[in-house]
């Protein structure tokens, strides 16, 4: 598999929250960190963002040890710090400070010129009706594309 290949995905993001302004931010890593997202040994499913001190960081982000790092692995849920524009951040922080805001990492890919990159959202949470009705039209469009294959 080669590096641009890379694609880890948090499917449960859409469902839970309604995404709003997306970002794309690079991501301040370790050799043998980079070594297993290259590996496909991570998991952005439970990851957030969070503020601290103005700059951006993401939590729970699982990063699987490298196998052949030795003693210099890294710990694999470890905060990983984000890398974006002053004014992208302060946009940023100024929106999660209003109540109901979050940021959500929905993708983790590798760039072409090989830089690990996760392409985060603001977004608000959904309310369960708002759940309930982007399954009922997930249900019709399946139901539509079934009626014209069948004809």
């Amino acid at each position: 598999m080669s590096a641009n290949h890379i694609n880890i995905k948090n499917k449960r993001a859409k469902f839970e929250f309604q995404l709003e302004d997306e970002f794309v931010a690079g991501i301040q890593l370790t050799g043998s960190e980079i070594k297993s997202i290259r590996n496909s040994k991570a998991s952005i499913t439970e990851a957030f963002c969070v503020f601290v001190e103005d700059e951006l960081f993401i939590r729970n982000m699982h990063v699987a040890e490298y196998d052949n790092a030795s003693y210099y692995n890294h710990k694999p849920r470890r905060d990983r710090k984000l890398l974006l524009k002053r004014q992208e951040l302060d946009k940023l922080f100024k929106k999660v400070q209003t109540k109901g805001f979050s940021i959500v990492p929905t993708h983790l890919f590798i760039n072409d010129n090989g830089l690990a990159k996760v392409r985060i959202y603001l977004a608000s949470g959904k309310k369960l009706h708002d759940k309930r009705q982007d399954l009922k039209q997930k249900d019709a469009k399946r139901e539509m594309d079934r009626a014209i294959k069948a004809n």
